[in-house]
């Protein structure tokens, strides 16, 4: 049954993104259901080289240029000797590191915040153009980091996961409906689920992210999410006045 009111299209592309990244993962080796990868030290070993061929290198999309052996060696994984990836498209890598993950936590929170914030930013934005936004803004970010870094230790380590293209959906939303009411989990005594304005929750969330790029150590590249959200929030000031596009 339906009401009489106009139907709201399904968030195709959100779920699209959720589905392929789910897939991604679980037929890679970080997940450790693929039989492909072996177990133990092999599938580790399996996972840095899965990382170094798919995922963005720093130094490489500067360089235009896969690195050598002895360049990824630079950020090694224990036991794990790096080898070259010949033939690797350091602009292409940009593309399918958005769709890779370190693990089941880094897979799950990305795709969390996609899948409340996604749907509302798609409708507004309209499926194609949405598709084209969450590349150009993951795209975006892994550049930008890429510069940042181009002159310390990060500039050979690789980058992963989905965050600076959701990070940019965050940006987008905020902008679009900054007193929303977003539900979060409060840790006092117990989780308790609270409503907050979306510009009290999404303006504190990135302000931690700043506050992180200079006081976190590595594993965690806060910067991308810093620059992708900055993008889809001007990306989103530029469409804030415009009726919203259809699906298609």
């Amino acid at each position: 049954m339906r009401d009489g009111g106009p139907a709201v299209p399904a968030p195709a592309v959100t779920y699209a993104l959720i589905a392929v990244n789910t897939l991604v993962f679980l037929l890679g080796p970080a997940a450790g259901l693929n039989p492909l990868y072996g177990s133990g030290q092999a599938r580790v070993c399996a996972e840095q080289r899965y990382e170094q061929r798919f995922g963005a290198v720093p130094a490489e999309l500067l360089a235009g240029r896969p690195l050598s052996a002895e360049q990824l060696a630079e950020d090694p994984v224990p036991g794990c000797p790096a080898a070259a990836t010949p033939g690797k498209h350091p602009a292409l890598s940009v593309l399918s590191a958005l769709f890779l993950h370190a693990g089941w936590l880094h897979l799950a929170g990305n795709l969390l915040f996609l899948y409340v914030f996604g749907p509302t930013v798609e409708r507004r934005l309209g499926r194609a153009r949405f598709t084209l936004f969450y590349l150009a803004v993951g795209s975006l970010a892994t550049y930008g980091f890429a510069l940042a870094e181009a002159h310390s230790p990060d500039s050979t380590r690789v980058l992963i996961g989905a965050s600076g293209a959701i990070s940019g959906v965050l940006g987008a939303y905020l902008r679009f409906h900054p007193r929303s009411r977003v539900t979060t989990l409060v840790p006092l005594l117990l989780f308790l689920p609270l409503r907050f304005p979306a510009w009290l929750v999404l303006g504190l969330w990135f302000v931690l992210q700043g506050w992180s790029v200079h006081a976190a150590g590595p594993g965690v590249a806060y910067l991308v999410h810093v620059i992708g959200f900055s993008a889809g929030f001007l990306y989103a000031c530029t469409v804030v006045g415009r009726p919203p596009r259809r699906p298609g």
